[in-house]
């Protein structure tokens, strides 16, 4: 049912005004930041008359941690009190319209990345990822700031300057845009440092280590306890663990792998012989390596049998699909008999036979995929490919 108005003046008057605003949109009444619509030409016209730096939020529609900035970031009173009186607000789809080109032009790699541009269209600050209130309006401040923005730091830098603050505020500021020099200016502010444990050193280390192969990691695992006295175990050990994930990822030869391993006895020291057992079952895993992989795999499981059938099945079933040397197939019987063992079902049993099959023993990969079937029907699984298989050793 459609409703009217009230008669009463006062009210109606109120009304009007509520309409009104809303019509309006939340650029005039909102808290948040306001972003401006037009073309990139016009963007950076508005910018020069006003004499203001543009803030742009480069995003993608698909991009969760830009969506996640958009509603509890940027609606923030306190953001928006600060950006709409410093800048011109841009959002921009970097898959849509001018920010294709654009996208390439700011060297766009991730989203969200926040840009920082002058009227002339250069960036003279950046940062990727997602940011809180407080340190989204710390960038801001570092973009006004020429002694903490990176394009100003940076020119410097390039023409010789190596001030301390410098150094601080330029790796402070690679880091934050995901430059991956950020490292090496970091090594040369820490160099001019004779005690690296004041709190903001602590906090600089703490910041910018990430590869386990330089001296800062070095640094905060001879001096552990302190680090987490100050950040707290938990964030010490997600360091530490984010370091040995890095190296993991690129780990590409077999002295990569030994790195990882001697830093497994010197953190882990009561579960490396464990964590170096799966490592190089992901290594060689990762390079498709089978015949490693089963050695590995093997050495593993007879020091720390699996307590999961699932896990003993998923490793079987992998040989399988991918691997067709005999040995390594043994292997994978053999860990598919002890999930059999552990918790006799359909799954497992099709594994079995399946392996069988594989290694041209057609009465036992006949008689275990007969009981496969079995154990199928009785727990009303679907045993269709079991049967396609039975068909198979019937034909040969």
């Amino acid at each position: 049912m459609k409703q009217s108005l009230p008669n009463h003046p006062t009210m109606k008057k109120y009304l009007i005004l509520l309409a009104f605003a809303l019509l309006m949109g939340s650029n005039t009444f909102g808290q948040g930041i306001q972003f401006t619509k037009g073309t990139w030409k016009e963007l950076l016209a508005k910018a020069e008359k006003e004499d203001k730096l543009i803030f742009m939020d480069a995003y993608a529609e698909w991009c969760g941690p830009c969506k996640k900035m958009a509603k509890d970031v940027f609606t923030q009173k306190e953001t928006g009190d600060f950006f709409n009186a410093k800048f011109v607000n841009v959002k921009m789809d970097m898959e849509k319209g001018e920010g294709i080109g654009l996208s390439g032009e700011f060297g766009i790699q991730a989203y969200p990345t926040l840009l920082f541009i002058n009227p002339e269209g250069n960036v003279v600050h950046r940062a990727v990822g997602y940011q809180t209130t407080d340190l989204l309006i710390g960038l801001g401040e570092a973009a006004l700031d020429p002694k903490r923005n990176i394009g100003s730091i940076n020119s410097q830098y390039e023409a010789g300057d190596r001030s301390l603050e410098l150094l601080h505020n330029l790796a402070l500021a690679k880091y934050d845009a995901m430059d991956g020099t950020y490292a090496q200016v970091a090594d040369e502010y820490l160099a001019t440092q004779k005690d690296w444990g004041t709190d903001e050193n602590l906090e600089f280390v703490f910041r910018m280590v990430s590869d386990l192969d330089t001296k800062m990691a070095d640094y905060l695992l001879n001096n552990r306890k302190v680090f987490e006295e100050k950040f707290g175990q938990q964030a010490v050990t997600g360091k530490v663990d984010e370091m040995v994930q890095n190296t993991i990822t690129h780990a590409e030869t077999e002295a990569d792998l030994k790195k990882v391993e001697a830093l497994y006895a010197k953190t882990y020291p009561d579960r490396a012989e464990e964590m170096s057992g799966q490592l190089k079952m992901g290594f060689y895993a990762q390079r498709e390596d089978w015949k490693n992989f089963a050695k590995a795999a093997n050495a593993y499981f007879k020091k720390f049998p699996a307590e999961d059938w699932t896990v003993l099945n998923e490793m079987a079933w992998l040989f399988y699909e991918a691997v067709d040397g005999k040995k390594e197939l043994k292997y994978a019987l053999k860990w598919a008999k002890q999930s059999v063992k552990m918790d006799k079902n359909y799954a497992n049993t099709d594994t079995v036979a399946s392996l069988y099959y594989k290694l041209g023993k057609k009465g036992k990969a006949l008689k275990a995929a007969n009981q496969a079937i079995e154990l199928a029907k009785a727990s009303g699984e679907d045993y269709t490919e079991t049967q396609a298989l039975i068909e198979k050793i019937k034909r040969k």
